[in-house]
């Protein structure tokens, strides 16, 4: 199959899914064409099945602001007939399967378009009344959608009562990447012998409740010697500094700033901190778990679907930061707990949401639609 595919090239777990998806797809044969504004950040090394087309905005004086959206349509046409596609799959609704609709009307080539909701195109967009009717179009025109979680399915349903069947397929973690990795020389940088390492990775925005991160640390660390890395950056980083400062905690914390490749980072750790709002799935826990490491947060959005509550990791409600700490120590001072803990993760990672497994899903998707087909069975 020759394949297309558009999503945001930068650090997010949108981005991360599309580049590791197009890898995996090129792994086995098909052309792979990725259409965006700059190379994917997960791109890697050299592959003869993927191809990249940048997508330039034009910066005539007459735009205050330059159409993005426009140049990205047209390249879209332009590469969809000069590579004869048979699927451009985006990810997100706005502005990439708006984007995908017109480059089809425009090539006349008929490729079929698949688009993948991965969560703020919905759960927060969603909620705008102006975006509401183009978000529903572009997952109307779409030939067939995907969501990340049963929960996104839920949520896109109530938000914008689609009439349009949702396909759940869950994010996927590549093992031969995210599995324990003997980090041992590389953690004493960061922590001493008897000290226990948490983790959180995000972009830092208000749906991360970063503040809960800082409160967790503060309560952990007074039973338990513990360092907190952060990965990332964002809007709420500087709070984050804020507390740390004011509690005393600036010797507990270690800020890493935006990292390529977090699985070492992730070996590091003995827990992940997830006390998220909103997560329409929650990829970073996942990529943990593959790891061998626990995550302690909250049951918001498809976090549940990924996290097995007291199999895996330990859920509680937003904001209770009492109980995380609590569910925290526990793990931290049951090493019994703590290794069946990490057992359960890793065998959770590669039976429900192995690479392959997905890669399976998606390949079999494209294929119906191309024959014409919705879903599996129609």
């Amino acid at each position: 199959m020759r394949i297309g595919i558009t999503c945001y090239p930068s650090h997010g777990g949108s981005g991360v899914v599309a580049t590791e998806l197009g890898k995996l797809m090129a792994e086995r044969g098909h052309q792979v064409h990725f259409v965006t504004y700059d190379m994917p950040f997960r791109l890697g090394g050299f592959n003869h099945n993927i191809h990249y087309h940048e997508v330039e905005a034009n910066r005539y004086a007459v735009f205050r602001y330059p159409p993005y959206d426009l140049a990205l349509a047209s390249r879209m046409a332009q590469v969809a007939k000069l590579h004869s596609l048979d699927v451009i799959h985006v990810h997100y609704a706005v502005p990439h399967a708006i984007c995908a609709y017109l480059a089809k009307e425009m090539s006349g080539h008929a490729f079929k378009v698949v688009t993948t909701l991965h969560g703020t195109d919905i759960t927060v967009l969603g909620e705008d009344p102006s975006l509401r009717d183009i978000i529903c179009f572009g997952i109307r025109q779409s030939d067939a959608v995907t969501a990340v979680s049963n929960d996104l399915i839920r949520q896109t349903n109530e938000l914008l009562c689609v009439d349009k069947p949702l396909e759940r397929i869950y994010n996927f973690v590549d093992q031969r990447i995210y599995s324990p990795q003997d980090v041992q020389e590389v953690r004493q940088q960061y922590a001493n012998p008897d000290e226990k390492i948490l983790l959180h990775i995000s972009n830092f925005r208000a749906v991360k409740r970063v503040p809960d991160i800082i409160r967790i640390l503060d309560r952990v660390q007074r039973h338990i010697p513990t360092k907190l890395l952060l990965v990332g950056e964002g809007p709420d980083l500087s709070r984050a500094a804020d507390m740390a400062q004011e509690r005393g905690l600036m010797d507990r914390v270690i800020f890493l700033g935006k990292q390529d490749e977090v699985a070492k980072l992730i070996s590091l750790a003995d827990l992940l901190i997830l006390p998220s709002s909103k997560e329409s799935f929650g990829l970073v826990a996942l990529e943990a778990m593959a790891c061998g490491v626990p995550t302690v947060g909250s049951n918001a959005g498809g976090i549940p679907e990924v996290v097995a509550d007291g199999e895996t990791g330990f859920l509680s409600n937003v904001g209770d930061v009492d109980a995380m700490a609590d569910h925290a120590i526990r793990l931290l001072t049951d090493s019994e707990l703590y290794q069946t803990f990490s057992e359960n993760g890793r065998a959770r990672a590669r039976e429900h949401f192995c690479a392959e497994k997905i890669a399976n899903q998606y390949e079999d998707l494209y294929r119906r639609v191309i024959a014409g087909e919705t879903r599996a069975g129609v």
